[in-house]
């Protein structure tokens, strides 16, 4: 090669490094080898393992009419076919199908997707329920559920609260109940559930009007529950559960005012409720409630809550932080977690296999929260190990 080719040779070399350095930043390394964000292969097969069992678990756990667990909630089967999916053999494909007739069977006249349970507070939890099964259907078969996620879009967007109060904007179990009350897990599931089924409004009729929820008031009342630098450098950044409620109990600083303090759950809810709502990543928002889950990293409790609610921590953990393209979680002292190494090795080595089949599931001793149930349990691991 000549030296004026060499040289050119040399000069185009280094303008495509140039690119590259721009469109594909270097990502950190857990080892010399293994990106940051990635499962290494062993680690990646013991995770797949683990997903195997749990769905082998799951599907002979189900009942003849396709629920799982407690009828009264379809829910708890709308999360074991969220879990389950994508099907990848005709026998997952028979226990997923068999579950959406179950689910499609406590559809409501007026488009929800629950069971009435008269005298019970909350009412049959209907916008939970609804929330979740609709999600499920339209993770399951888009288009075979098309006209029942319509309607369950409907019910939803009417039953976001709207009033000259702290609940407005939000959701809560219930409308019907007809008392103010909205809190930040209903939200949660019903901007996650309008969010993923968005695309069926470019279905509808025509002439038949769009259906949505008002997200902008929606983003006023998640932020409600973001504590504030006002709360101490402890609690700032992170979320509590309702307008005047943490399930983490209170705090009362020297001037004598009372605080809600933030715990781990609900502030990954509150940063997956925001980026569902399209707030920006890197918004102070989303980027304090991430400050907040870093200095507070824990996989050995629900920060601020112990063993209350661990499983579904590890599930909201994963979900918010997979939606949030966050590979690396920072930490104090200049310092980052690769979560997902850390909750993988966590999940895996959490698992019980049954000796007599070998299939697997999880519990919680801790039974608030319904965290007893082994297949709401499973059902929230397995939903988090396929984020990783």
């Amino acid at each position: 090669m000549t030296d004026l080719k060499l040289t050119s040779f040399l000069a185009f070399m280094g303008l495509v490094s140039a690119l590259h350095a721009v469109e594909a930043p270097a990502r950190a390394l857990v080892t010399s080898t293994q990106p940051a964000g990635t499962l290494d292969v062993s680690l990646r097969h013991e995770v797949d393992a683990a997903i195997d069992r749990a769905t082998q678990w799951l599907a002979s756990q189900q009942k003849p009419n396709g629920a799982w667990s407690n009828e009264s909630y379809p829910a708890l089967t709308g999360l074991a076919v969220s879990a389950l999916r994508p099907a990848r053999t005709p026998a997952e494909r028979n226990v997923i199908g068999k579950a959406a007739t179950f689910m499609t069977s406590c559809v409501q006249p007026d488009g929800g997707i629950y069971q009435t349970i008269p005298g019970r507070k909350g009412g049959g939890l209907s916008n939970y329920n609804t929330a979740i099964c609709m999600t499920a259907l339209h993770q399951a078969d888009a288009t075979g559920h098309l006209k029942t996620v319509q309607n369950a879009r409907t019910f939803i967007a009417g039953a976001q609260h709207f009033g000259d109060d702290a609940y407005t904007g939000g959701f809560g179990y219930d409308k019907a109940t007809d008392r103010a009350y909205a809190d930040l897990l209903n939200t949660f599931y019903s901007v996650e559930a309008m969010r993923v089924t968005q695309s069926v409004e470019d279905l509808r009729p025509a002439g038949e009007k769009k259906v949505d929820i008002d997200w902008t008031e929606t983003v006023k009342f998640v932020e409600g529950m973001q504590n504030k630098a006002a709360a101490g450098t402890d609690q700032e950044g992170g979320f509590f559960y309702k307008p005047g409620e943490s399930k983490a109990g209170t705090l009362t600083n020297k001037e004598g005012v009372v605080y809600f303090r933030s715990y781990g759950s609900m502030t990954y809810a509150g940063v997956l409720a925001m980026v569902y709502a399209q707030v920006e990543r890197d918004d102070i928002r989303v980027r304090s409630a991430l400050d907040w889950a870093g200095a507070h990293w824990s996989l050995e409790e629900n920060p601020g809550m112990g063993s209350e609610g661990l499983f579904f921590f590890y599930n909201v953990l994963a979900k918010s932080l997979d939606v949030a393209g966050t590979d690396l979680l920072p930490a104090p002292d200049n310092k980052f977690i690769d979560w997902r190494q850390a909750l993988a090795k966590k999940l895996v080595r959490l698992q019980t296999i049954d000796p007599k089949t070998g299939h697997g599931y999880w519990t919680n001793e801790d039974g608030r929260f319904w965290e007893r149930d082994p297949v709401l349990v499973t059902a929230y691991v397995l939903s988090a190990l396929r984020r990783l």
